[in-house]
């Protein structure tokens, strides 16, 4: 099963997040299928690119995003509605 979660990346203490697809059973920085954006919480407001047709596209072949990851979506108008849910 493909998931749609973050993989960490940055110096310590100073972490930021790819946004990736991978298989769910590979290790949470391990394999990935593909980068999808980019998550910095430390920013002032945080930073978060995406490449929304390719994500619009994971979720049609059955890719499920993490709970964190479907949180960050919401963050976005136009796939709020491919999410789904209320935040």
């Amino acid at each position: 099963m493909v998931k749609i979660r973050l993989a960490r990346f940055g110096k310590k203490k100073q972490a930021s997040y790819r946004i990736v697809a991978s298989d769910s059973r590979a290790k949470r920085d391990g394999r990935f299928l593909e980068v999808l954006g980019f998550y910095n919480p430390k920013a002032d407001p945080f930073v978060l690119n995406l490449k929304k047709d390719r994500i619009k596209y994971w979720l049609s072949v059955g890719a499920k995003p993490t709970d964190t990851v479907a949180r960050l979506l919401r963050h976005d108008e136009e796939l709020k509605d491919v999410v789904g849910g209320a935040s």
